[in-house]
């Protein structure tokens, strides 16, 4: 017998990043608690620029996408 089986939630959340000169990077976060806050988000993608994961710039908006 089959039965169906719901997928399993994402264990990440995607964010897309843009800048003032009109670039786009885009931002995974693990933690689906932290994604909910948009300062911490913030705080993410700042920290990540510092770490070169993030390109430098003036960061414009953050958006959830997934």
């Amino acid at each position: 017998m089959n039965t169906f089986r719901k997928a399993p939630a994402a264990k990440s959340v995607m964010f897309v990043v843009d800048y003032d000169d009109a670039r786009r990077a885009y931002l995974w976060v693990d933690d689906p608690a932290k994604a909910g806050d948009t300062r911490t988000i913030g705080l993410i993608a700042r920290a990540q620029q510092e770490q070169g994961t993030l390109p430098e710039g003036t960061i414009t908006s953050i958006r959830r996408i997934r």
